[in-house]
């Protein structure tokens, strides 16, 4: 069985999962200090269709969940699209300002 390696890359702004010693898949970000902004899930396109983005971005909410200091806003598509898909992850969502 092969094993996966989740790595948040600070000086990089990004997350990365890594099947052996192959790199994955990547999840870049912008943080303000008060929220991180998911901007970019990325699958080298011959890993594709395994489901690793959605790992990776299980992995990095959890680790901001744990954190307890940051919402996320999910700017990228396929990040939107993780939350609908787990609405029980919601509330690490960065709320919106109706006006």
């Amino acid at each position: 069985m092969t094993s996966f390696r989740f790595t948040h890359e600070r000086d990089a702004s990004r997350y990365t999962l890594y099947r052996g010693d192959d790199l994955v898949s990547v999840l870049d970000y912008r943080d303000d200090g008060r929220s991180v902004a998911m901007t970019r899930a990325y699958t080298v396109p011959t890993f594709r269709g395994h489901g690793y983005a959605g790992e990776l971005v299980d992995r990095a909410v959890a680790e901001l969940e744990s954190s307890g200091d940051r919402a996320v806003s999910p700017v990228c598509w396929y990040v939107a699209d993780w939350f609908s898909d787990h609405p029980e992850r919601s509330g690490i969502l960065k709320s919106r300002r109706t006006a």
